[in-house]
């Protein structure tokens, strides 16, 4: 078993592609109509065969409760790793995005927080050596 795909809750998946595509380095894998939303899936271009992240339609009544939960309590709906968390900062910094926690120490890595503006936060992680 293995994990193919996982998903984020968007509010407007055309944004939230732009977003993760134009800024984050996201490759499209899929972009299909659905009725009025799209099967829409990124890669990481460091993996593109590997896990899609479908940009899922915020639509069902449970999202937005779930969502606004997570947001106030400053819970990250998903984790990306990073080979040099200080260099991701500094570019997506300079690229606007708004970071809710700069990067941190947390032990085994250094973490970094910040808003997609889809209604999500996200959390980046530099994982240490192992010693």
């Amino acid at each position: 078993m293995k994990i193919s795909m996982t998903s984020v809750f968007v509010n407007d998946q055309r944004a939230a592609h732009a977003f993760y595509t134009d800024v984050l380095g996201f490759e499209t894998r899929h972009d299909l109509p659905i009725g009025d939303d799209f099967w829409l899936t990124v890669t990481s271009p460091e993996a593109p065969e590997g896990p899609e992240l479908l940009l899922e339609p915020a639509g069902h009544p449970a999202v937005k409760p779930y969502r606004d939960a997570l947001m106030e309590d400053g819970i990250p709906l998903a984790q990306f790793s990073v080979e040099d968390i200080e260099a991701e900062y500094a570019r997506l910094s300079g690229l606007g995005v708004v970071f809710t926690q700069p990067p941190t120490d947390i032990g085994e890595g250094i973490v970094a927080v910040f808003d997609d503006t889809c209604g999500n936060l996200i959390q980046l992680i530099e994982m240490k050596p192992e010693a």
